[in-house]
This record gives C-alpha cells, sequence and structure tokens, in this order.
C-alpha cells in the first residue's frame, strides 16, 4: 500500500469512528436498542453508571435506564480524539455533555467518554465505552454553584460589553 493509501485508509477509520460515535448518541437518545446494541462488538461492554458485558446485558441495561427513572437524555459529544492503534484496532477520547431529566426533574451532566474499538467485518465496533461523570446535578442547583457567571465570563474578553 502506498504512503498516499494509508493515509487516506486512515483518514476513513477515523471518520468512520466518528460516525459510530454519532450513531451511538442518536440510537441511545431515540431508544433504538438494537441499533445501540449493534454498535458494540458481541462481547463489548459499556462501563459507568453500572458494567454490561455483551449484547443480552447491553440490551437490558440500557432499555432499563427509564426504570432506573432517567426518562430522557440528550447526548452532546465533541473534542473526538482518535488514535489508530493497528489497522482493526483504536482508542478513543470525548467530552460528553448530557441535558437529561431523571425522576421527573431536569438535570445536567458533563463527563468524558473514553472507548476502545475494533474493527469487526470491515465496520468498527465498541470493546469498550467507558463513561466518568465530573458532574450529574438538578439543572436548578447549577453545575458549579454559580462560579462562572455572565459578568465573570465577560471579563475573559476586554473590550467587548455584555449585557
Amino acid at each position: 500500500m502506498s504512503e498516499l493509501e494509508q493515509r487516506i485508509a486512515r483518514l476513513e477509520a477515523i471518520e468512520a469512528i466518528r460516525d459510530l460515535d454519532a450513531r451511538y448518541c442518536r440510537a441511545l437518545d431515540d431508544g433504538d436498542w438494537d441499533t445501540l446494541v449493534s454498535l458494540f462488538t458481541d462481547d463489548g461492554e459499556f462501563v459507568g453508571l453500572s458494567t454490561a458485558r455483551g449484547h443480552a446485558e447491553l440490551r437490558t441495561f440500557f432499555a432499563g435506564l427509564a426504570d432506573a427513572g432517567l426518562t430522557a437524555f440528550w447526548h452532546h459529544v465533541t473534542n473526538l480524539e482518535i488514535t489508530l492503534d493497528g489497522p482493526d484496532t483504536a482508542r478513543a477520547r470525548s467530552f460528553l455533555w448530557q441535558p437529561c431529566v431523571q425522576d421527573g426533574e431536569p438535570h445536567i451532566a458533563a463527563g468524558r467518554y473514553t472507548d476502545v474499538l475494533r474493527r469487526v467485518d470491515g465496520a468498527w465496533r465498541y470493546v469498550t465505552k467507558q463513561v466518568t461523570f465530573d458532574y450529574f446535578v438538578p439543572l436548578t442547583d447549577g453545575w458549579d454553584h454559580g462560579r462562572f457567571t455572565v459578568a465573570s465570563a465577560a471579563a475573559t474578553y476586554p473590550g467587548r460589553p455584555f449585557a
């Protein structure tokens, strides 16, 4: 394979992993458990609020979130960093911002995903998808108890007035 072909293959792999993350968020937010589970390898695991391994456990875990009081969520993932370890293995890290509804009350959460990925039959899949939360609080409490205000944010932009 030429250097150009290698570079193109690398870029295609990275874009496919970005697409995998987008499909994960959409399937999770839409409650499309079949699609969501298909994004994991057969022995794949989710580690976070709980640990679920294999497609049957993954489906039970994700479908059971509403029973645990988490009835709505909107996953926003950004700053995806992808490291290709080989032609069929990779790692990724990203930031998560997640407005959600827990026990009927609006919440706000943010954290990080750390993923291990493997290409299976030409498609990238999660071997491990781990989430760690920096905060997960009722929206009325604020995410950081007012540490950042409009005035303090405005102070970072000298000469730009904010009303």
